[in-house]
């Protein structure tokens, strides 16, 4: 019998806040029950069907990513359903595998991003002025590029909830140099550091994205990475544009996405530069 697609959750043991695109929201009063859905979200929009276990799947990322990096402080309280709150033990069955228990925390309004290859939102901005969010960058670079170091390129959301891209400069304005330079400098420790550990499994990551929010535990210094529910009191984990080497095809992930090395190709090629050939994002 086919699986059937969770595109929503009812639980009799907590009260609904909020219903993402993706995530639904349970406030338990010191904390928050994230729960994935099977429902598909693709440039702003919700589609349909959704794809049974999809919500298991980007969950399980998401704790991967995060065990992986369980030096840096993060959101997570409890990931197994079965050690959850007894009012939810009747919903048991729904929860497993697709929702963990996590601190509650403030949103900093900024996506955290890092590039180490041009592609998406930065390719379309370098070809008008040969910078991303103000850094810039060498001439002739051509699309998918590995860049010389990785570059710190800030996101926040326009007023039509789409992401855009803007200067470091305006994040110190808005939340002063010291927090400002540490969201910087984690988000390009992080990206190292999957890109390292996607490269030994012969992946590349060409970009990523993370959100922050300081727990109340620690009200000034951003701790707390998480997982994507927009607009909540969570902060999210990775999103990932990624490439195949097999396939030549891109793809977005929730979390911290892999990408697969494509062929040398153009000038790139000729120039000796790690390529990867994207095919929309």
């Amino acid at each position: 019998m086919p699986l059937a697609a969770v595109t929503e959750t009812h639980l009799s043991g907590a009260r609904l806040s909020r219903r993402g695109k993706v995530r639904e929201l349970y406030d338990l009063g010191d904390a928050l029950l994230l729960v994935a859905s099977d429902r598909i979200s693709a440039y702003d929009c919700v589609l349909s069907p959704g794809i049974p276990d999809k919500g298991k799947v980007l969950t399980q990322l998401s704790n991967f990513w995060f065990q992986k990096f369980d030096d840096v402080e993060n959101h997570l309280i409890e990931t197994d359903a079965t050690r959850f709150p007894e009012a939810l033990v009747g919903d048991g069955a729904i929860l497993e595998g697709r929702s963990v228990l996590v601190k509650k925390a403030e949103v900093i309004p900024f996506e955290c991003v890092a590039r180490g290859y041009l592609a998406g939102s930065g390719w379309a901005e370098y070809r008008k002025t040969r910078e991303v969010c103000g850094v810039k960058l060498p001439p002739r670079l051509v699309e998918a590029d590995r860049l010389s170091e990785a570059i710190f390129t800030p996101a926040t959301k326009s007023a039509r909830g789409h992401d855009e891209n803007i200067p470091f400069s305006r994040m110190v304005d808005e939340l002063g140099g010291e927090e400002a330079g540490i969201l910087r400098d984690r988000t390009l420790e992080l990206y190292e550091r999957a890109r390292l550990y996607a490269e030994s499994k012969g992946l590349l990551l060409a970009d990523t994205k993370l959100e922050f929010g300081p727990t109340k535990r620690s009200r000034r210094i951003p701790r707390a990475t998480g997982t994507p529910v927009p607009g909540t009191p969570a902060a999210r984990p990775c999103h990932s544009t990624s490439s195949s080497s097999e396939t030549g095809s891109t793809r977005r992930a929730g979390t911290i996405g892999l990408l697969r090395r494509g062929s040398p190709r153009g000038s790139s090629a000729r120039r000796g530069r790690s390529t990867w050939k994207p095919t929309g994002r």
